[in-house]
């Protein structure tokens, strides 16, 4: 038989290697399993696990059932009028609770109780204090009923009588404002706690007018009438411009004062046409011109 040489080998490898009687082929190739762990593993890692969870069990019972979360600190913010003791008075029975606990809805309540609270926000700091964040409500004007006056808000709550403690407070009184009806206490108009609001917020980017304001008088819902300092005389100002109708007074007064004695009120809510009322007389025609 002859053996053709491939190209590229040398002449060694036309030579046969004999069959290695000590190498036997297994029959059939030998399978692999494969899949899933061993069930040992398994069972090891479920062993792991409950381990874990049940340490995670006992360490969170010891820390809760131990002082170390028990609220024994309590800091307020945000008080003005209001002091600290009085809104800590407000959340009696809060210290010695477990911090995680406490139902801070049922305390929130307690503190908005206070009328001088708007707004309240509490919060946990752990291990074991309660911050809380008071919004006291902010006078707009003392709000005179009978011989008494009441501190009440732009929402016309009424916040609180007006006593010495509220001396420094500088807001107008306020007549109309409040009123007593026959079924129950008195209440505040809230359509005339608006005409206020409106009208002193016109009023604040002119700080000269506001010094000078006295009194308002809101009994008319759709027209205020104000009084400046030690003058006087009533001006009707309506519901808009307000700003405009008081510059025009401070402007005609003067003329006024010269012309009219014992001028009372002065109506300046129909433009060129100024109507006045002095010593029983009135005039309804233009500023300066009796009729």
């Amino acid at each position: 038989m002859s053996l053709r040489r491939a190209p590229g080998l040398p002449a060694a490898a036309r030579v046969r290697a004999p069959a290695d009687r000590h190498y036997r082929r297994p029959a059939a190739p030998v399978s692999r399993r494969r899949g899933g762990p061993r069930w040992w593993q398994v069972g090891r890692l479920v062993v792991l696990v409950v381990l874990a969870a049940g340490s995670a069990f006992w360490l969170g019972q010891r820390v809760l059932g131990s002082g170390l979360l028990t609220v024994d600190r309590i800091v307020v913010r945000g008080t003005e009028r209001l002091s600290a003791t009085d809104v800590e008075g407000l959340l009696d029975g809060l210290r010695g609770q477990h911090i995680l606990g406490v139902d801070f809805d049922e305390y929130r309540r307690r503190v908005l109780e206070s009328p001088w609270v708007e707004r309240v926000t509490l919060w946990r700091l752990l291990p074991s204090t309660v911050e809380v964040t008071v919004v006291e409500r902010a006078p707009l004007a003392l709000a005179r009923l009978d011989d008494q006056l009441y501190l009440v808000d732009h929402a016309g709550v009424i916040i609180d009588g007006f006593g010495p403690a509220h001396a420094d407070l500088d807001v107008p009184i306020v007549d109309g404002l409040m009123r007593r009806p026959a079924e129950r206490g008195a209440i505040v108009d809230l359509d005339r706690i608006g005409l206020t609001a409106r009208f002193l917020a016109a009023l604040e980017p002119r700080p000269d007018l506001l010094r000078r304001l006295s009194l308002i008088d809101v009994t008319n819902g759709s027209d205020l009438v104000a009084l400046l300092g030690a003058d006087p005389v009533l001006l009707h100002l309506g519901d808009a411009e307000f700003v405009q109708r008081l510059d025009k007074y401070l402007s005609l007064a003067p003329t006024l004062r010269e012309r009219f004695d014992g001028l009372e009120y002065v109506d300046l809510r129909f433009g060129e046409r100024v109507p006045v009322r002095a010593a029983g007389r009135v005039d309804d025609g233009p500023a300066g011109r009796r009729r």
